[in-house]
C-alpha cells in the first residue's frame, strides 16, 4: 500500500489493478448502509404488510398511513331544531332497524387531506355520486354495536373496544383508512347522549349501534378508494326475533357455502352478507327459520344464519363439553361469541372447545343421546336456541339441557347489559 500522485492511500486488487483506499472506504460503508436499508424495508413489510403496494396505489397507501386520525376534540355537533326531530316509537312496536334517531354522526377522508373534523348533525340522506366505488365494488364495511338503558338509570355500552378491533382489521382488508379506536368511541359515545331518549327504557329492547363505512370516490376502476364516508346510525330496537327467546329450525344444505379459506369470511363487510339472503329465503319457504352454514367435503359447521354456533354435548369420555368452530378465517370472530366462551370458562363447570365440528360428529352424538343442546349467538339476539336441523333429507330434532345453558347465558349477558351486575365489559356512556 502506498500513496499515489495526488497523496492518497493506494491498494492493490487481486488482478493488479490499483484504487484508493478512501474510494474503497466510501464504497463499502454505502453498501453496508444500502443493506441495512433494505433490510429495514423488508421487516417493514413483513411487520405493516398493509402500508406496502406498488404502482399507482402507493401514493394512496402512504396518505392513509400518514394522516393524522380525527379526533373527539374537534367534534362540530349540528342539533336538530324542534321541527326536525321525529316521533319516537313506542317500545311494543320496536323491531329490528326500522326506526332511526334524530342524529348520525359522519366524518369523511380524502387520501389528500386525510380526515376531516368529525361531525354530528340531523339525520339525512346520503348525496353520493352514481360512479362511487361502493356502488360498484362493494368497498364498504360495517359494525353492530348495542348501547342499554340500564335499571339503575345509566346508559352503558357492551364491549366497544371489540367491535372496533374489528371494525379496523375489516377496513384493512377492504383498502380504506384506519382510525384512532378510542377517539371513535367517544364521538359514537357522545352521539348517543345527544339522542339519549331514543334508548328505550326497557330490560327487553336496547339501541342498535351502526357504524358503516364506505368508499365514496367517483371513479370506476378496481382501485384503492380516494375518498371514503365513515358514518353511525342509531336505531331503538325489540327482540331481533319476533317469537322472541324461543328455538328456531334451521335447512343444512352443503351445495350453499358461505364463506372459504384465504376469503373474507372472518371480515364484517356487506359483501358477506348479500349472497346470502336468497339462501335464507329457500330456507323460509322449506319452513325453517335461519341456515346453517356448512363448508368442505365433511360438512363442518360455520356460522348460523348471522350468528355464531355453539354445541353444548357430552363428548365419548363422558365429560360436558362446549364447543364452538374455530377462528380459522371461515367466521366472524364475534363479541358475543368470545364473551360467552369467556364466561364459560370462567365458570369452570365443562369442558370448553374451539375446534372443528362436523355434521357426523353432531348425528352420532345425536344418536348417541350425548347431545344437549346447539344454539346461536350475536350482537343482535345474544343467544337462540336451535330446535330442528334438516340435513340430506332427515329432520333432527335437537334436545334442550335442563336447565339450560343457552338461557343461562342470556340471563347473564343481560344482567351485564342492563346494569344488575357490575363487571367491566359494560362501558358507561
Amino acid at each position: 500500500m502506498h500513496q499515489d500522485e495526488t497523496g492518497s492511500h493506494t491498494g492493490h486488487a487481486q488482478n493488479g489493478f490499483r484504487f484508493p483506499i478512501s474510494q474503497l472506504t466510501i464504497t463499502t460503508v454505502s453498501l453496508v448502509l444500502c443493506a441495512m436499508a433494505v433490510r429495514g424495508l423488508i421487516l417493514s413489510v413483513r411487520l405493516h404488510p398493509q402500508k406496502f403496494f406498488f404502482g399507482q396505489n402507493l401514493r394512496h397507501v402512504r396518505g392513509a398511513a400518514t394522516h393524522q386520525p380525527f379526533q373527539f376534540s374537534d367534534l362540530e355537533e349540528k342539533i336538530c331544531t324542534p321541527d326536525q326531530l321525529r316521533p319516537k316509537p313506542d317500545n311494543s312496536a320496536l323491531v329490528f332497524g326500522k326506526y332511526f334517531t334524530d342524529h348520525m354522526l359522519e366524518v369523511s377522508w380524502d387520501s389528500k387531506r386525510g380526515w376531516a373534523k368529525p361531525v354530528i348533525s340531523p339525520m339525512h340522506n346520503l348525496q353520493l355520486h352514481p360512479g362511487a366505488k361502493v356502488l360498484h365494488y362493494a368497498i364498504e364495511l360495517f359494525e353492530g354495536m348495542k348501547a342499554y338503558r340500564g335499571e339503575d338509570g345509566c346508559l352503558r355500552l357492551f364491549r366497544p373496544d371489540r367491535n372496533m378491533a374489528r371494525m379496523l382489521s375489516t377496513a384493512k382488508r377492504s383498502s380504506l383508512p384506519t382510525f384512532d379506536a378510542e377517539e371513535m368511541i367517544k364521538c359514537i359515545k357522545r352521539l348517543i347522549q345527544i339522542d339519549k331518549e331514543w334508548v328505550p327504557y326497557s330490560s327487553t329492547s336496547s339501541l342498535y349501534i351502526r357504524p358503516t363505512f364506505i368508499a365514496t370516490d367517483p371513479s370506476l376502476g378496481v382501485a384503492s378508494p380516494n375518498e371514503a364516508l365513515l358514518y353511525v346510525l342509531l336505531c331503538p330496537v325489540g327482540p331481533y326475533f319476533t317469537s322472541g327467546f324461543k328455538p328456531i329450525s334451521l335447512m343444512a344444505d352443503p351445495q350453499y357455502v358461505r364463506s372459504w379459506p384465504g376469503g373474507c369470511g372472518a371480515m364484517k363487510m356487506g359483501a358477506n352478507y348479500a349472497p346470502t339472503i336468497y339462501i335464507q329465503k329457500q330456507s323460509e319457504l322449506l319452513g325453517h327459520q335461519q341456515v346453517l352454514w356448512l363448508y368442505g367435503p365433511d360438512h363442518q359447521l360455520t356460522e348460523v344464519g348471522t350468528m355464531n354456533i355453539f354445541v353444548f354435548m357430552l363428548n365419548k369420555n363422558g365429560e360436558r363439553e362446549l364447543v364452538t368452530p374455530p377462528l380459522d378465517g371461515l367466521i366472524l370472530p364475534g363479541v358475543t361469541r368470545l364473551s360467552l366462551l369467556e364466561l364459560a370458562r370462567d365458570w369452570k363447570e365443562f369442558r370448553v372447545v374451539e375446534r372443528t365440528i362436523t355434521m357426523a360428529e353432531v348425528i352420532q352424538a345425536h344418536e348417541e343421546k350425548r347431545l344437549l343442546e346447539i344454539f346461536g349467538a350475536g350482537t343482535a339476539c345474544v343467544v337462540c336456541p336451535v330446535s330442528s336441523i334438516s340435513y340430506q333429507g332427515r329432520e333432527y330434532n335437537i334436545p334442550r339441557s335442563e336447565p339450560s345453558l343457552s338461557q343461562r347465558f342470556l340471563k347473564t349477558m343481560s344482567d351485564i347489559h342492563y346494569g344488575r351486575v357490575q363487571h367491566p365489559w359494560a362501558v358507561d356512556i
